[in-house]
């Protein structure tokens, strides 16, 4: 690079000119990227903005960029010119569940109702889902009140944590607790488990523990598919044993099955696995298993759950 260039690159920092002329290499680029983003981490809007304004000039297809100038220029307060970079970023690729949160924003602040809502409908029909966000925003408090806004907030909601709101995804929450096992038949102690709802509560997780059984322990996941509209079981153990189940809720029974599985003594193995809901502190564990394609079933265990009080 000439030293007139260095000067000139310099003089445009220095004075807030948006412009690396030229065609700016990489290694530039990239130094004023990081310059960009750690002022814009920071919240500094007024060092972060000139930089990025600069970057979109020279990645002009950069929805990021536009859409971090944006932000830069609404945080200060020039609403009009940080519309235009959002809408430029939605244009350029920015989701909608993003950006027009952003402009639903500018809007409100604007007083401009309708669009603002028109915005944040948008934002939330294509997954928006930070409620508590629009809850306390201070610059959506001009549309608060208006009844459309309150179904957004919900609607969010459901965004955030899908499955709290699908019945198929609560079918199975009468196993989650914490639970010492017995054998049903005999009455024995067979094992512990403890079992919780986990990743935004579409998950049931189980962890057990054998009692003996040279420490014999394993995890089964368990998530409604909606795709294939039936629930599926991973089990997994600390022998390097894993069995798939799949199947539903039937007439308050959650029902599994395995496919024909080969066992190293040349047959196919196939499972039955049912979990019966006896009340609140109780459920049976019930599996069998079939070698002829479930003409005749055999007993592999038979386990009963009892809540730790």
């Amino acid at each position: 690079m000439t030293m007139a260039r260095t000067t000139r690159l310099l003089m445009c920092m220095m004075m807030g000119a948006p412009a690396l002329a030229g065609s700016p290499s990489p290694d530039l680029i990239a130094g004023k990227a990081a310059a960009a983003s750690s002022a814009y981490e920071a919240n500094d809007w007024n060092k972060a903005e000139p930089l990025y304004e600069q970057l979109v000039q020279a990645q002009p297809d950069s929805f990021r960029n536009w859409y971090r100038f944006g932000v830069c220029l609404q945080g200060m307060g020039k609403n009009q010119r940080a519309l235009d970079a959002f809408q430029k970023a939605q244009a350029k690729g920015m989701p909608v569940s993003i950006v027009g949160y952003n402009i639903s924003v500018i809007y409100a602040s604007t007083g401009q109702t309708d669009l603002a809502i028109a915005q944040l409908t948008d934002a939330v029909n294509q997954g928006y889902a930070q409620a508590d966000q629009m809850s306390t925003d201070p610059d959506l408090q001009s549309i608060r009140g208006d009844a459309r806004f309150a179904l957004l907030v919900e609607q969010a909601k459901h965004n955030r944590s899908p499955c709290d709101y699908k019945p198929e995804n609560r079918q199975f929450d009468f196993w989650v607790g914490d639970w010492d096992v017995i054998t049903t038949q005999e009455d024995l102690p067979a094992g512990f488990s403890h079992i919780e709802r986990a990743i935004g509560n579409c998950v049931i997780w189980e962890n057990w523990t054998s009692r003996g059984n040279a420490g014999y322990a394993g995890k089964s996941y368990n998530i409604y598919n909606a795709d294939l509209s039936r629930w599926e079981q991973f089990w997994v153990d600390n022998k390097g044993g894993m069995i798939h189940f799949y199947g539903g809720l039937t007439n308050g029974v959650m029902d599994f099955y395995t496919d024909e599985i080969p066992q190293s003594g040349g047959t196919r193995l196939k499972r039955h696995l049912q979990f019966f809901n006896l009340g609140p502190d109780k459920v049976r564990q019930f599996s069998q298993g079939s070698t002829d394609d479930g003409k005749t079933w055999t007993v592999e265990y038979d386990l009963t759950y009892n809540r730790k009080k």
